[in-house]
């Protein structure tokens, strides 16, 4: 089922929807043509927008991207490209701690989170960047390094990752930092059970390499609103214990401590410049990636 956001003509799929393609490529390739005809078929379509050079029209390229008024001073065709186009990295690290697994009938946050980092992933490759994948738990669980023919490969572990065991995030983007050898940059997707603090400081060892970080923080309806009813046994996904819990008790002080933890980890990472985008899983996908760029734009222009 497709949405159409307030005041502008522009189409969403489902999650939902998407999830019963089989192919992760297939589901990144409708939700990048979508979100890229959001955008008005923007000559801006890399994470960055800064102009960096002109190079010759081949067959086969987009002749959308033509310099138009370069072709009317010189009689010949070139494209624009932009500093997302020049051969950068870029990598996702996917969370598959037990958390991710959990879902409230809709999509899990893992499911979700695939769909999410196939979609940057296959956007990125158009752009020509260097594309790679992290999955961890406490530790690095995949590993692909960024390369410019790795798209199959992220796109086939991230099919068949899975979620299981208990999730830390000091000790796997330690090792990240240290595996990428090269600037460029990280799109970072978990659920965030931890503390704040704790978290900033994971993910500054990145920031500290030299990467420009992005977070997507993915909870579930569920978990954003907590609308439950009947008194239920509660089980945590990662020790496997169980809690038997009366909703109506436990819902105000729930939200307010929801409430708390996401403004908590927002002002941290607004703090130290990093990009922070809370998602809700039940949204569909091509609009928090339209929203994402073009705040991200914006931002950057800002900076």
């Amino acid at each position: 089922m497709a949405t159409r956001s307030a005041g502008a003509a522009v189409h969403f799929i489902d999650p939902v929807a998407l999830q019963r393609i089989r192919s992760l490529e297939l589901v990144a390739r409708t939700v990048v043509d979508g979100f890229i005809t959001g955008l008005h078929r923007s000559p801006y379509l890399g994470f960055s927008t800064d102009f960096a050079e002109h190079r010759p029209y081949m067959p086969g390229d987009d002749i959308r991207r033509i310099d138009w008024r370069l072709y009317a001073r010189s009689d010949r065709y070139y494209l624009k490209l932009f500093e997302a186009e020049t051969n950068s990295n870029f990598a996702v690290l996917l969370d598959v701690s037990g958390s991710m697994a959990f879902g409230s009938g809709g999509v899990s946050k893992i499911d979700y989170g695939k769909l999410l980092g196939a979609s940057l992933t296959y956007f990125s490759s158009r752009q020509r960047d260097r594309v790679g994948l992290i999955t961890f738990r406490d530790s690095v669980v995949d590993y692909v390094p960024p390369s410019a023919k790795h798209l199959d490969t992220v796109l086939h572990t991230l099919e068949r990752a899975t979620c299981t065991g208990s999730g830390q995030l000091q000790p796997p983007l330690e090792r990240a930092a240290n595996l990428f050898k090269r600037s460029g940059i990280v799109v970072l997707i978990s659920d965030f059970y931890e503390d704040p603090d704790d978290v900033i400081h994971a993910v500054n060892q990145l920031r500290f390499s030299g990467q420009d970080v992005i977070v997507f923080h993915l909870l579930d309806p569920a978990e954003l609103k907590f609308s439950y009813d009947a008194p239920s046994s509660f089980e945590d996904l990662e020790s496997g214990e169980r809690l038997p819990i009366v909703p109506e008790k436990h819902r105000l002080r729930y939200h307010g401590l929801i409430e708390d933890h996401v403004a908590a980890l927002s002002d941290r990472f607004a703090r130290n410049r990093i990009d922070y985008v809370l998602v809700d899983t039940g949204e569909p996908l091509d609009r928090v990636l339209f929203d994402f760029l073009l705040a991200r734009h914006r931002g950057l222009q800002t900076r």
